[in-house]
């Protein structure tokens, strides 16, 4: 429940400072007085977004400050999941900055504005008048069935499966289209990788077969060349061989004349040694060179095998043809192993809704049973508020789609009146009639839901008399079990709080500014008169007002 709060350069609020009880109170007021002020600082602190507009002086920074007191409430799990300091009084902060920046801190924490609303649905209901509007739509009156039927922790492990197959369904689509696309070019990639396979393509390959070519082409003039190189060392008269050994012959008798020739004999006879070998190594080339039209027609389809496959895939390697060749094996083999991440996804995707399947079963029948139990209770509330003859026919069907909350359709149909057919909520029931239903299905939930607070902003739009003394009645019996707000125009609601507020306005020069302040007993008496017979109080309007208070 919320303790007190306190607010600082807010619209036209400068400072307020108000502490609250834990029963039932009323916050009255002349419209324009302030009352939609304060639901506006108490929104900032339940995380909802602020400009500049909020700031009174724009020079200064908005403060608005919250207490509450959450011992009874469980919420040391959702402290922990969110890294703050669980404080059984916990404090929030909301500050905004005259740069328009707006901060949160909760028990002096940093916080997020959407953790600060995601806490707030464990704190405060604050019903308006457009929440009555939302009580014709499918997903509020889901919410009112389910929290009778304690769905709670098995619509939060639905929830979590169906996140799952939603993402298990994007992921099969996403590898079905893979499957598609690659399917298309399979053929063609297929037709790539072969030829290439079959070109049985190696590294430097090309520079080597070139090499055989140019040799293979010129094999006439290299052979006459080598013969003519053979001559040239061993022919028998002027060969070099003969010479140089004829040149060793002759150094080697100067040899005993000094040491400097037996060096330079030794550096001949060298040059003999290995002159010799080429002569030899010559010998065995020539003899290796010889016409091979065949092989020189094989090593040409070869190559020109390889240079139209790089102008096909416009490379100029062979290496680069060998990494083309591996990108399309790896393509052609993802067509399988696409295939069993697809069967994988299904067989998931299978397990997922049969799981779901079975939890929305069990939602269902959570609901089934909570129905009359609600249309029940419902009638006997709303026949307190002299609607004796109202029905309520609310009809489940199975659909076989996985919705946010199971697989029902709602039909949420109303008839207020004996022999009146039954007709859609929202556009048979009157604005009072909605009034009355909506208090109806709040004080119900407060027999089922922990929240310690609920603000009610006029839900009395629409009734008087009688009506508002038993809708007065009914927030008064709700408070025994969580802490009740009603801002009302009705005197007969006024009177049945146990504490009173009043928002007014005070003018001080060209100064307007909201207050707030709890009422005394006269105090009371004399708001209630005046909301009975307006700024002219009688004697019949005070004694009035103080029969409604007693």
């Amino acid at each position: 429940m919320i303790t007190s709060l306190s607010i600082e350069n807010f619209a036209l609020i400068e400072k307020l400072e108000i502490n609250f009880s834990n029963g039932f109170s009323i916050i009255t007021g002349e419209t324009g007085a302030g009352k939609s002020i304060l639901l506006g600082a108490l929104g900032l602190v339940l995380g909802k977004r602020a400009d500049l507009s909020s700031l009174k002086n724009k020079d200064e920074k908005c403060i608005v400050e919250a207490n509450f007191a959450i011992a009874k409430y469980q919420l040391q799990s959702f402290f922990e999941e969110n890294d703050l300091d669980y404080e059984e009084e916990t404090i929030i902060r909301r500050e905004i900055l005259p740069s328009g920046k707006s901060r949160a801190f909760v028990n002096d924490s940093p916080v997020t504005l959407q953790q600060l609303q995601d806490l707030s649905l464990y704190l405060i209901d604050i019903h308006s008048q457009h929440q009555t509007l939302e009580l014709s739509e499918e997903n509020f009156q889901f919410t009112i069935i389910d929290a009778i039927a304690n769905n709670g922790k098995i619509l939060q492990e639905y929830q979590q499966l169906l996140k799952q197959y939603r993402i298990a369904k994007a992921s099969l689509e996403v590898q079905k289209n893979n499957l598609s696309t690659v399917l298309k070019e399979k053929d063609y990639n297929e037709f790539l990788f072969n030829e290439l396979e079959l070109a049985q393509l190696k590294e430097g390959e090309q520079e080597e077969l070139e090499q055989s070519f140019e040799a293979l082409n010129n094999v006439e003039l290299i052979k006459e060349n080598l013969d003519k190189l053979l001559v040239l060392a061993q022919e028998e008269s002027f060969g070099l061989l003969k010479n140089l050994k004829e040149f060793k012959s002759v150094l080697q008798k100067n040899t005993p004349f000094s040491p400097s020739y037996e060096a330079l004999l030794e550096r001949t006879n060298s040059v003999l040694i290995e002159f010799d070998d080429i002569v030899k190594e010559l010998t065995r080339e020539s003899d290796m060179v010889f016409n091979d039209p065949e092989k020189l027609t094989r090593v040409d389809q070869k190559l020109q095998l390889i240079y139209s496959l790089q102008k096909k895939h416009q490379v100029i390697t062979v290496g680069e043809l060998i990494r083309i060749k591996n990108e399309l094996e790896s393509k052609v083999v993802s067509v399988s192993a696409l295939e069993e991440d697809i069967t994988a996804i299904e067989n998931q995707i299978a397990a997922l809704e049969s799981q779901l399947d079975s939890l929305a079963a069990h939602i269902n029948a959570g609901r089934q049973k909570a129905i009359p139990e609600l249309t029940s209770q419902l009638i006997t509330v709303l026949e307190q508020l002299g609607m004796p003859n109202v029905r309520f026919k609310i009809d489940l069907t199975v659909e076989e789609v996985y919705f946010n909350n199971g697989k029902d359709r709602l039909q949420f149909l109303f008839s207020a009146n004996k022999g009146t057919d039954f007709g859609i909520l929202k556009k048979v029931a009157s604005g009072g009639e909605m009034s009355r239903i909506m208090l109806a299905v709040k004080s119900v939930l407060a027999q089922y839901s922990k929240l310690p607070t609920i603000i009610f902003d006029e839900i009395d739009t629409g009734v008087s008399g009688e009506i508002a003394n038993k809708m007065g009645e009914i927030m008064r019996e709700m408070s025994k079990t969580m802490q009740v707000f009603a801002i009302t125009h009705l005197p007969q609601i006024a009177a049945k709080g146990a504490v009173h507020y009043k928002v007014f306005k005070t003018v001080t020069g060209d100064t307007t500014v909201s207050e707030l302040k709890l009422l005394t007993n006269e105090e009371r008496i004399q708001e209630i008169a005046e909301m009975l017979s307006g700024k002219e109080i009688s004697d019949s309007a005070l004694n009035h007002a103080k029969a409604l208070l007693n």
